[in-house]
């Protein structure tokens, strides 16, 4: 299976990481390796992870989300038979429904 990166969540995760960076030297690499771990582990098995609560119920495939640990940041991302998008890479506080008209039907 293969990882796609949406390009607006690409952007906030770099966003995220020069944020991090500007808080402290490393930090926002730091911040990097954490959510690619968890792309990785999202990958080994995409079903784990709970549906999105307020996912529409016509959207297929469904919205899922992964909590990251170590950062107040949240994974949104639709399982494909050949891949996994990321929709988003959001910040927890954030308004939590932005990026739905990033899914695919």
């Amino acid at each position: 299976m293969r990882l796609k990166i949406h390009p607006d969540a690409e952007e906030e995760l770099f966003q995220g990481a020069a944020w991090y960076d500007d808080r402290r030297a490393g930090l926002g690499d730091e911040f990097l390796a954490h959510v690619y771990r968890w792309f990785d582990v999202v990958l080994e098995s995409p079903g784990t992870w709970p549906q999105w609560p307020s996912t529409p119920r016509e959207l297929t495939p469904p919205i899922r989300r992964v909590v990251v640990d170590r950062f107040p940041y949240l994974i949104a991302y639709q399982v494909f038979s050949e891949h996994v998008l990321i929709l988003a890479v959001a910040h927890s506080r954030r308004s939590p429904q932005y990026w739905f008209v990033r899914a695919v039907q």
